[in-house]
Formats: structure tokens, sequence, C-alpha cells
């Protein structure tokens, strides 16, 4: 899944904690042979192969999260768009490359989650167009970290940590006080912008900071394309969302990022259980009305 996975849990048994350990990575190996598109015999990069030819059966972890993706977009209008990948599949953050304007203006057409055709009483996914191709890396993360933390309750684990990249979901308190969550500064890697003192959440972070690089022209390059544009968002620095499980918060997080702090805010309001923190481009932090004010 290209990204770092950490566990933190209390349990009476070591060797039990162990097996509990490894069937929660277990967890984020098999999300990622079923959603990776970096690997070409993931289930999703068999659909981004056959489903504009005909329908395809998907396993239903897939469904789930395709489900949920289709949820967001409309939610958000579009500014989650799992159908990214149509352009975003032309960018290799490692090796600094971008694709041209004529090469996004042939692909942005292809961006559009509603020809992304589910069928629920079958299980299958119909792309109603030629080029498209989904990029599931704004919500897979999030699906692993809830299917972990399932994982650790039938386990009977009571207190844990459980994080991939930027998303995060606590079970339980640590043990008799808050877990502290730092929201790091989106311009510094050893500094928080606050501090957070939670407990028995889920919470995602989507940065500029990430993946990314600096081109000829002393753009920033990141992976958090507008689906409008194919170009990376501009505007915003960093989005932490709040919320009961990763799945929500892992695709809200983009969803947000690219809505911009009006818009963004504003949706996020009409959402109950659901919080956010924007930090913009002049490194203003916005926060929706369920969070005090950060302490100065």
């Amino acid at each position: 899944m290209t990204t770092p996975v950490e566990l933190e849990f209390w349990f009476s048994d070591r060797s039990a904690a162990d097996a509990i350990a490894e069937d929660v990575l277990a967890v984020f190996h098999q999300v990622d042979r079923n959603m990776s598109r970096y690997r070409d015999d993931s289930e999703l990069s068999e659909l981004n192969r056959l489903a504009a030819d005909a329908p395809v059966k998907v396993s239903p972890e897939l469904f789930e999260v395709l489900k949920k993706a289709g949820e967001v977009a409309e939610l958000s209008d579009g500014a989650f768009d799992i159908s990214f990948g149509s352009v975003g599949f032309l960018y290799d953050y490692r090796e600094r490359q971008q694709p041209s304007e004529e090469d996004i203006r042939s692909r942005l057409g292809h961006i559009n989650y509603q020809d992304i055709i589910l069928d629920a009483a079958e299980r299958t996914v119909f792309y109603r167009q030629q080029g498209l191709l989904v990029d599931l890396g704004g919500i897979a993360k999030g699906f692993a970290v809830d299917l972990g933390i399932e994982r650790l309750v039938r386990a009977g684990v009571y207190h844990a940590r459980l994080s991939a990249g930027g998303d995060l979901r606590l079970l339980g308190d640590k043990r008799g006080s808050p877990w502290l969550v730092g929201v790091r500064d989106p311009r510094s890697e050893e500094r928080n912008a606050v501090v957070l003192p939670l407990a028995n959440v889920a919470i995602s972070t989507s940065g500029d900071y990430e993946r990314f690089f600096i081109n000829d022209q002393g753009e920033r390059v990141h992976h958090i394309l507008s689906p409008g544009t194919g170009k990376s968002v501009r505007g915003v620095q960093s989005v932490t969302i709040i919320g009961n499980d990763a799945l929500t918060t892992d695709g809200l997080s983009t969803a947000v990022f690219v809505l911009g702090p009006e818009k963004g805010l504003e949706m996020i309001e009409g959402l109950p259980g659901i919080d956010a923190i924007i930090i913009d481009d002049q490194r203003i932090m916005h926060f929706s009305e369920g969070l005090a004010p950060p302490e100065s």
C-alpha cells in the first residue's frame, strides 16, 4: 500500500498478541492484493482492464469500497472522484514526472464517477466509457484500517491504535487517558499544528506533503488532483477529518481538500458526527463547529 502501518495495543498474553498482530497485518496485505493500482495482479487492475467491455463481478470488499466512494462523490458534487486515475496514472512523483497540458486535456473527459455503474444485485461493476481508470488511493487505506480494528475487537482487544499513512483509528482510550493525536504542520516534519485528545474515533489527514515534488517552474506538484482540471489542488495544505470509521474519514478528507475551506466546511457541518480541521495555503486553520478553538 506504499505506506507504513503502525499498530499499538494491549493484551494479556504475549504469544496471543503476536498472532493477533499478524492477523491484522494480513488484512492490509489482502486489501493491497485487491485494491492496489501498483500491482498488475490486483483485483482493481483487472477491473480497470475489463470493466469498459462488460460488467465485472468483484469481491464484496471491493464492491463496498466502490459503493462508499460513489456516496462521497455524490455528497461532494464530484470533488471526490476515484476515476481521477484516468489522469492520475500519468503522474510519477518519485520520478518527478507530470503530464503535458495536451495529455491532461486528452484524458480529462474520462474523469466521471457517474460512468462507474454498480449493480448491487449482481455485485458487478461496469465502466460506461473506455479510458476510464479507477484509483482507490484516496479511500482504500481507511477501509483496511477499519477491517484491522474489526479483527482486534473480535480478538478481545479493548485499547488500540492502528494507522496506515494518514488514516488512523483508535479503539477505546489509552487505558484511562485519551490518546494524543498530532495533526502535522504541513511544512514541518518535526512540528504539530495542533494536538487532539481523542478516544474511540477515526481520523484521516490528507496533505500536499505526502507525495509531491517541486517542478522546474517552482510549483508543488502533489497527488491530490482536482477532477475538474487533472492538476494538483491549490489553496489547501492539509485537511483532517474526525468521524466514526476510517472508510468515511479517508474519503471525506480528500473531498474537503478539493472543495477548499468554505465549501468543505459547509459540507462537513451537514454531516452529524463528523468534524474537520483545514489548514489553507496561507497557513490559517479552519475548523468545524464541533471542535473547540485551539489554544494559542
